[in-house]
């Protein structure tokens, strides 16, 4: 509710700016944490990744980061933060609810996000390198290749948190109870839909196909068995074909140079300045450029529209939402930029 609009830059760097002025040239300083966040340009999936506000900021202080810690090489750090005055990081203020071993430094996810529940849920990669070689997808023994779901707000044992009572895998053998949903390679950016509650992720294909999926509880979304709707053979196994187990995605689309090779998910438009888009997913691809907007029957489970959006075609690098629901897109070109959409 402040109308600032805050960016995470990957080396560390959190900024705001008003979201009401379009000609910002110089953003402000909320807190610099590049001293605690390792990367590397040669692991470039690595650095601070993700970013989000409790939602009672404005009475606790308190946001959430996702990040690369120098402490140890290739381990993902979740922590809590506090703000003076809703405007500086104390940097002082670090707790941290978890760290993840990452096996290699690509395929990190990074997204956090508050649900309408009030959870913190977060997006995690299978760990990296080519074919999920460790299998982390199917194995839910380990977090990696999942979406987790904690409560920030209460503390079990040990743990700086605790594991809401409705989650999915709660209580089965050898199964994470952080778990959400599972068989994720690496979503590249997932929002909730403000109005429907909803939980859409991008997940970023291997060899041949791009996917984006309604993220649901005790969900799993294939990989390595599947890539998309489509067997994953490659693994050193015969894959899968369709199964009653295993969510295939909404949507998805192939490895061409009409579409792309590296899907970056947005958020459903809810905004007023722009009504054309209203109720229809955004999304775009990193190699190709190219965006679309997507629109959902959820009554019959069907994709409707799939409408490409007419812009410059520079790297589509992530999105974001402001509390009006407007969508913002930037793109590393011309050292970095942000975009809105106009009809």
């Amino acid at each position: 509710g402040s109308g600032r609009l805050f960016i995470a830059g990957q080396r560390g760097e959190i900024f705001f700016i008003d979201a009401s002025d379009q000609d910002v040239e110089q953003p402000t300083l909320f807190g610099d944490l590049s001293k605690r966040v390792s990367y590397k340009d040669r692991e470039n999936e690595e650095g601070l990744l993700g970013l989000t506000f409790h939602p009672q900021f404005k009475t606790n202080g308190y946001f959430y980061v996702y990040y690369t810690t120098r402490e140890q090489a290739h381990t993902s750090v979740i922590s809590r933060f506090s703000a003076v005055d809703g405007t500086t990081v104390d940097l002082a203020s670090e707790v941290k609810l978890l760290e993840i071993q990452q096996p290699f430094w690509n395929h990190n996810g990074g997204t956090i996000v508050f649900g309408p529940d009030g959870y913190l849920y977060v997006a995690l990669g299978d760990g990296g390198k080519a074919n999920d070689p460790l299998g982390s997808g199917q194995d839910v023994s380990t977090l990696l290749g999942s979406v987790l779901r904690i409560d920030v707000d209460k503390a079990s044992g040990e743990m700086p948190y605790a594991i809401p009572g409705d989650n999915p895998l709660l209580g089965k053998p050898k199964a994470r109870p952080e778990i959400y949903a599972f068989g994720i390679r690496n979503i590249w950016r997932m929002a909730f839909d403000k109005k429907t509650g909803d939980l859409w992720a991008a997940d970023v294909g291997q060899n041949e196909w791009e996917e984006v999926n309604l993220i649901r509880a005790g969900g799993n979304y294939g990989w390595n068995l599947r890539e998309a709707a489509h067997a994953f053979t490659l693994a050193g196994g015969p894959g899968s074909g369709p199964s009653p187990e295993l969510s295939d995605p909404i949507a998805e689309y192939p490895h061409t140079e009409a579409w792309g090779k590296s899907i970056t998910g947005g958020a459903v438009y809810r905004g007023s300045k722009t009504p054309i888009l209203d109720g229809y997913y955004l999304y775009g691809d990193y190699i190709s450029g190219r965006m679309w907007a997507l629109k959902y029957d959820p009554a019959n489970a069907t994709v409707t529209e799939n409408r490409p959006i007419i812009w410059d075609n520079l790297p589509v690098f992530t999105f974001g939402q402001t509390d009006e629901g407007e969508v913002l897109m930037s793109t590393m070109s011309g050292g970095g930029r942000i975009f809105r959409f106009t009809q």
